[in-house]
């Protein structure tokens, strides 16, 4: 299953639920205010680090050029896609979840 997470982790708990809630193996795809979550140093970077050694975590590269980020900024181990990655991993998938 893809998870998709759009949601600041600092306002919602969306991110928190899809955490608890994805099977290992799962793919996790942070989007728009989510991709702070991957951003190195914050509060979440361990519990984001033990979420991308269980999960296929990534985050949308518009969203995170977009709020002036750049992939360096990232955890270990959290992948970058484009549109056509959303598009490819939505396809491998056979369900999504959209976290709001």
């Amino acid at each position: 299953m893809l998870h998709t997470v759009n949601r600041s982790p600092f306002e919602k708990s969306s991110l928190e639920s899809a955490l608890r809630l994805a099977k290992p193996g799962s793919a996790l795809l942070l989007l728009e205010d989510a991709v702070y979550a991957a951003v190195k140093g914050t509060v979440l970077e361990e519990k984001m680090r033990e979420a991308a050694r269980r999960l296929r975590v990534h985050v949308l590269g518009p969203d995170l050029q977009a709020r002036g980020l750049e992939e360096g900024a990232l955890i270990e181990g959290i992948g970058v896609v484009d549109y056509r990655g959303f598009v490819d991993l939505a396809v491998e998938n056979d369900k999504v979840h959209a976290w709001v």
